[in-house]
């Protein structure tokens, strides 16, 4: 595993890099950094080579100075992919990751193979995410609008823990899938500006979901990118009857679900989210 230090759109990225052959990369969601993607990295090493960079606010790339969301992590994506020399990528993701894949396949279509989703945010959901029954799943949205939010988790280092773990344990159906590394995450949270510069996606993110929310997202042309969408049987975030709008936002859809994982499938079975990844680039050409 290499890791490489690079400028793109003014800001300063860490970027993992392992493999050969056709570049994927890999984008991260909350409250994660690139090493989310290890495992998944090394399965795929043999047949493309991976990058997967810290987003702007995590791990050790720069952090924002306020709000950063979905249309400024795409346009940081598209400018790191001009650093490294990548003229065309297949690009996977998951949560955060998975909103920003979506201004960036409507703003550089040529520049993407293909997309490859784990559970995301879309437009589809619409008014669903904010049903009394869910609102109990969703309440850390409003807690990170919040400027006391970094100095409360971050105050010690176990408050830290407390409040990563719980997403990382509470999220996943396989409990034990981040045991491992769960010191690693804390570590990595509480070095200076992680908590702030995670949160300042759901503060730049904040009027569009609720504009989702009351059915006002407006309407956009669906992306035609290949797309293929490995949803979570047991996201206990994100329902798998969510997925009953995706053709409205992807024309050239492969939709099935992930059986047996919840929220983060490529930690909690990386054979599989491995090999679903290898056999989508295969299908469409991209191996």
């Amino acid at each position: 595993m290499e890791h490489l230090h690079v400028r793109a759109n003014g800001a300063a990225f860490h970027v993992a890099r392992t493999g050969q052959g056709r570049p994927l990369l890999l984008l991260h969601g909350w409250p994660e950094f690139w090493l989310s993607w290890e495992p998944v990295m090394t399965r795929l090493a043999p047949r493309f080579t991976l990058y997967a960079p810290d987003l702007r606010g995590f791990g050790d790339s720069d952090k924002p100075g306020g709000p950063f969301g979905p249309d400024q992590q795409a346009a940081d994506m598209l400018a790191l992919m001009d650093t490294l020399g990548i003229p065309q990528a297949g690009i996977v993701g998951h949560d955060v990751g998975g909103a920003l894949m979506q201004p960036l396949a409507r703003n550089a279509p040529k520049r993407i193979a293909g997309l490859f989703f784990f559970d995301f945010v879309y437009p589809g959901i619409g008014p669903r995410m904010a049903e009394p029954d869910r609102l109990n799943n969703i309440w850390y949205q409003s807690f990170h609008q919040m400027e006391m939010a970094p100095a409360l988790v971050g105050a010690t280092r176990e408050s830290c823990r407390i409040y990563i773990s719980h997403f990382l344990k509470s999220w996943s159906y396989r409990k034990d899938a981040f045991d491992d590394v769960i010191d690693v995450f804390t570590d990595n949270f509480l070095k200076d500006g992680n908590l702030a510069g995670g949160f300042a996606h759901y503060r730049a993110a904040h009027a569009g979901r609720v504009q989702m929310m009351k059915g006002d997202a407006p309407k956009l042309p669906p992306i035609e990118v290949p797309t293929c969408v490995r949803w979570a049987e047991h996201d206990p975030l994100f329902p798998y009857a969510w997925t009953d709008r995706l053709g409205e936002t992807f024309s050239r859809l492969d939709l099935s679900m992930f059986a047996g994982v919840g929220h983060f499938p490529h930690r909690e079975d990386p054979d599989r989210a491995a090999s679903e990844i290898g056999g989508f680039f295969a299908h469409i050409g991209w191996s």
